[in-house]
């Protein structure tokens, strides 16, 4: 009789706010006998939940969710879980989002537009324990830990992960309020981190932020 080994089978929790874009990529993974969807999520508390519940091998979400955002999700992972596994799939540029993740406790960063077999690449190189970018965006890394910290920053990269968020959300037409509401803060705190990010942007009055905001977001896609 013939000895057979199982393979070990990955589980992966989900995390985006699209369900179109998770039932896609559910269709891929599966396609896979090592890898597992073993959760959905669309949002920021939903994908705490389920991470509790499920204790996947792997969570992998984007930036942007339905409330909250993915930066706020994995520092929340990992101070609950500092072993968990976390790999960012997101349409935001890696030059933007990649450094935070990464400082957050990411261990990977790929965008959407990337095919499929990378994706796979970079869900099994986070398995394995090593941290997956771009051969771009690991050389921009190398030389900021080893020479110039200063290399590829722009202004935007003065802001804090929170004052990113609540500018991209200007940008895409949120007004106060409801961002205040996606980021479960009040519009108090909003309102400070307006005048931070236009003092920090060098910016005259809520119009230049919005402008600002506004051209950084058709820039970026």
């Amino acid at each position: 009789m013939t000895d057979t080994v199982a393979t070990k089978c990955s589980r992966i929790l989900l995390v985006d706010d699209h369900p179109a874009v998770r039932e896609a990529l559910v269709a891929r993974i599966t396609q896979h006998p090592d890898l597992e969807i073993c959760g959905e999520a669309e949002d920021l508390p939903d994908a705490l939940k389920k991470a509790a519940e499920t204790k996947p091998d792997l969570i992998i979400t984007d930036i942007t969710l339905k409330t909250g955002d993915g930066i706020d999700l994995i520092k929340r992972i990992k101070a609950r879980d500092p072993a968990a596994l976390i790999l960012v799939w997101s349409m935001h540029s890696e030059s933007l989002y990649a450094d935070r993740a990464l400082g957050a406790g990411a261990a990977g960063y790929i965008t959407k537009d990337m095919a499929t077999q990378q994706l796979l690449e970079a869900i099994r190189h986070v398995l394995a324990g090593k941290v997956y970018l771009s051969p771009e965006m690991r050389e921009r890394v190398l030389r900021r830990t080893f020479g110039d910290k200063k290399v590829g920053q722009t202004p935007i990269d003065a802001l804090t992960d929170r004052e990113m968020e609540v500018f991209r959300l200007i940008g895409e037409g949120y007004r106060t309020q409801e961002i205040a509401a996606r980021l479960h803060i009040s519009v108090k705190t909003i309102e400070t981190h307006r005048d931070r990010i236009k003092k920090k942007l060098e910016l005259q009055d809520g119009t230049e932020l919005t402008r600002r905001a506004v051209l950084w977001v058709t820039k970026e896609f």
